[in-house]
């Protein structure tokens, strides 16, 4: 991806940005719509390489292999009302120096890429 596709998609984010500023009163629920290639590549771009794998065993790192043909599709799924966002795995980290744990979610890639923190997440508001 050059840095136009993903200036593109930044100036975008700002613009939906923008607007919750001056309508906080409106909820953003239909936003998919500006999802798109690039959108999708900036998202995955952004995920930490390091992550560890959600539901379905796959690394970000595996995820990147053919990459362009597994984001068009997934905009493909998304943008024909066909993508469902996949389960979570639970895993449980300790809490503190004892041996209590708490709960947390790891999403799956693909999952990571669609969600509106996905979406959203350079997006000050």
């Amino acid at each position: 991806m050059n840095s136009e596709s993903s200036t593109n998609v930044l100036t975008r984010q700002w613009r939906i940005a923008e607007i919750a500023k001056q309508h906080p009163e409106q909820s953003l629920n239909c936003i998919h719509h500006h999802l798109d290639l690039d959108w999708l590549r900036v998202a995955y771009g952004r995920l930490s390489k390091d992550k560890a794998p959600g539901y379905d065993g796959q690394t970000v790192r595996e995820y990147g292999n053919d990459l362009d043909r597994r984001l068009t599709d997934l905009l493909t799924r998304v943008k024909g009302g066909r993508y469902y966002a996949p389960p979570v795995k639970r895993v449980r980290i300790p809490k503190g120096e004892g041996k209590e744990t708490r709960p947390i979610g790891i999403p799956t890639v693909v999952s990571s890429c669609t969600s509106f923190n996905g979406l959203l997440e350079s997006v000050s508001f």
